[in-house]
């Protein structure tokens, strides 16, 4: 009997292993692709996309991450398989080399990171500085030397230009040039060079915005900015599938060919999925004019942004109070406790959001654990602080009249200390709801979702509707939290006492 039991067991386990195999053998691979938050990048990673669609892949985009720092830490960590990267941005940003690397240097430096780069894509996008046409040819300005005999110029530039080691400072001592210029969204400056409230800014070379603003590119003529092909950069162990996926992408783009499809994002409103479909032979779609029928489109999915925007800042909210008020209980008479981790708290606070987010990616990845963690820790110093300063300063004779009273401390903690205290705390927990609504939309930068997406996308394309699609709901967020707090405070503190707190 035992040996039949035991035999139709193997036999169930061998029918499950076998259908579990041929289950996973039957299921298309899945391929994460990234993206860098400009024009070009989400254009060139939707062709990756679609062009694994077409083969049958599973494909997640993850687009819109922040600059090269993130994207990479990301592909290194796992977290996407792909995104397009430039070589002079490999040379010398990811791989900090002083020197212009040869293409087979890149190689064997990625590989040592167990990364791979795929053949280039064609086209050389490389950093140009882009000056006003008319103020060029007043001031007779052609190339880079030039700009040493002209202090003056309004520049503003993109902010990880101004801190690559190929970007500003080291081209400014390259040239000795002595302009003092401002950092600025990539997408928002070429609006801004045509107002005229700046005269120069940085670009890329296949820019559609050169043609639209018909700007003057000052030549290189000292030869400072490496070549920046384009290039798929992927995992080590995803580089054999990837480079027979996307053979049909190598040289296959010239300069005019990006420069033109940047142009039918920028000029002719169309979405980043139609140019690329477009270019693929897959559809053919006429100019919009106006990207307004987009925004009617993706309105549909406001909402699930809106949800992921409220969990987001919701676990975050809810995660600092389970830590905070507890904590400042029961440090809040420990003076030297107390200040201690007040001041640890506003130190967190003085980090910029952006950089908190990226500082996690090395060891959270990207999406939404480090966005909730950075969230989490904005969210405690208001709740900490306004804890503590509630909890001190409640009436010390309140709490001896108690203490005569025979209460013991956990009572006069319960009855008297906490109830005095409430309008102070429910103030902190107010304050860190809103920093937390707010500084949840940078969340969009690391993948995590949220309304931050059509912020992030409308900067990129300076598109005020798209910008407006995710601002408008993450202000009306923000109003109905204010009421839901005022509704609690109503119910939860005496009247008398919000009298004194208003």
């Amino acid at each position: 009997m035992r040996k039949r039991h035991r035999s139709r067991l193997a036999g169930l386990l061998l029918l499950v292993l076998s259908w579990s195999l041929s289950a996973q053998s039957g299921a298309a691979e899945k391929f994460v692709i990234g993206s860098k938050n400009f024009n070009e990048s989400y254009i060139l990673s939707e062709l990756v996309a679609q062009i694994l669609l077409a083969q049958g892949y599973e494909v997640e985009r993850k687009f819109g991450l922040g600059g090269t720092l993130i994207c990479y830490e990301a592909l290194a960590n796992g977290e996407i398989d792909i995104y397009i990267e430039y070589t002079g941005t490999i040379s010398q940003v990811i791989l900090k080399s002083a020197e212009h690397l040869s293409l087979e240097q890149l190689r064997e430096g990625l590989k040592q990171r167990e990364l791979a780069m795929l053949p280039s894509l064609g086209f050389n996008n490389t950093y140009v500085l882009a000056l006003d046409k008319k103020l060029a040819e007043q001031r007779n300005i052609r190339t880079i030397s030039d700009l040493g005999l002209h202090k003056d110029i309004k520049a503003a530039f993109s902010h990880e230009f101004l801190q690559r080691p190929d970007g500003w400072n080291a081209l400014a001592d390259f040239y000795r040039l002595a302009i003092s210029p401002v950092g600025i969204e990539h997408g928002l400056a070429y609006q801004a060079l045509a107002q005229g409230q700046i005269e120069m800014t940085d670009a890329y070379s296949t820019d559609g915005e050169i043609l639209r603003y018909d700007l003057h590119l000052l030549k290189d003529d000292r030869a400072f900015f490496p070549d920046y092909l384009a290039v798929p950069l992927v995992r080590s162990e995803n580089q054999a599938i990837l480079a027979e996926a996307l053979a049909s992408l190598a040289g296959a783009i010239d300069e005019a060919g990006m420069q033109a499809m940047n142009a039918r994002v920028t000029l002719d409103r169309l979405s980043f999925e139609q140019v690329a479909k477009e270019r693929l032979g897959l559809a053919t779609f006429p100019a919009m004019g106006s990207r307004l029928s987009e925004f009617e489109m993706l309105t549909d999915e406001t909402w699930p942004l809106f949800v992921r925007h409220l969990e987001l800042s919701g676990l975050a909210l809810l995660l600092a109070c389970l830590l905070g008020i507890p904590l400042a209980i029961y440090i809040h008479n420990k003076q030297k406790l107390s200040a201690l981790a007040v001041y640890i708290a506003g130190l967190l606070q003085t980090i910029p959001s952006i950089a908190m987010l990226a500082l996690f990616i090395p060891f959270l990845g990207i999406g939404f654990v480090p966005a909730v963690s950075a969230l989490f820790l904005y969210s405690l110093l208001p709740i900490l602080r306004n804890t503590i300063v509630g909890l001190t300063t409640v009436d010390a004779n309140l709490i001896r009249l108690a203490k005569g009273m025979g209460m013991s401390s956990y009572q006069r903690l319960r009855h008297v200390v906490v109830p005095l205290a409430l309008p102070s705390i429910l103030a902190g927990v107010r304050t860190a709801a809103v920093i937390s609504i707010g500084t949840a939309t940078l969340a969009a930068f690391i993948g995590a979702g949220g309304l931050g997406e059509p912020i992030v996308t409308g900067l990129a394309l300076n598109d005020p509707v798209l910008i407006l699609q995710g601002a408008l709901p993450s202000a009306l967020l923000a109003i109905i939290t204010e009421l839901v707090f005022e509704l609690i405070e109503i119910l939860l503190i005496p009247k008398h006492l919000r009298r004194t707190q208003n």
